[in-house]
């Protein structure tokens, strides 16, 4: 089984998406353009890193009927952890927080983040997932493939925080 791009993972948030307010910054918010657009799309790119969650936890918490999905690329995650802990504090039920695990800054170049597995002692990559959980979500999912996550994509929209990787 193939590992999952980038492409592949947006297009199952935006086959799944119905009304909910999608947040994409940085190499999402490049690949998310290239979708049909939803007039709830934010794409939210200029000099973004880190802070796609705080902007979606204030949305959700401002329209608690409205569905918020927040997509942030794991370089964008590493420059506000913070913020993980911050939406477990709030815990709105209508926020679901994706993060693109490909360890690298797709958008200046495709470095290594430093939470790739290569730039890692003993080869070990940070852990999202467990990150999330430690931070206080108790629904986190991961997926390493598309057909997978198409098969329980109805997550997104389950009672949040929701956390996926």
């Amino acid at each position: 089984m193939n590992a999952m791009t980038l492409p592949d993972a947006l297009d199952v948030i935006h086959s799944q998406r119905r009304d909910a307010v999608v947040i994409t910054t940085m190499g999402a918010a490049r690949d998310w353009q290239k979708l049909e657009r939803h007039p709830k799309d934010l794409v939210y790119m200029p000099s973004s890193m880190g802070q796609g969650p705080p902007l979606g936890l204030g949305m959700a918490l401002a329209q608690p009927e409205q569905r918020v999905i927040v997509v942030n690329g794991d370089g964008c995650m590493l420059m506000n952890l913070g913020c993980l802990v911050t939406i477990t504090a709030h815990a709105p039920k209508n926020f679901t927080l994706i993060i693109i695990d490909n360890g690298v800054y797709e958008v200046t170049g495709n470095q290594a983040t430093l939470g790739a597995a290569a730039k890692r002692a003993g080869n070990q990559p940070v852990h999202y997932a467990d990150l999330a959980r430690a931070a206080g979500f108790e629904e986190v999912y991961e997926f390493d493939d598309a057909q997978s996550w198409r098969y329980e994509q109805e997550i997104m929209h389950d009672e949040g925080p929701i956390c996926i990787v």
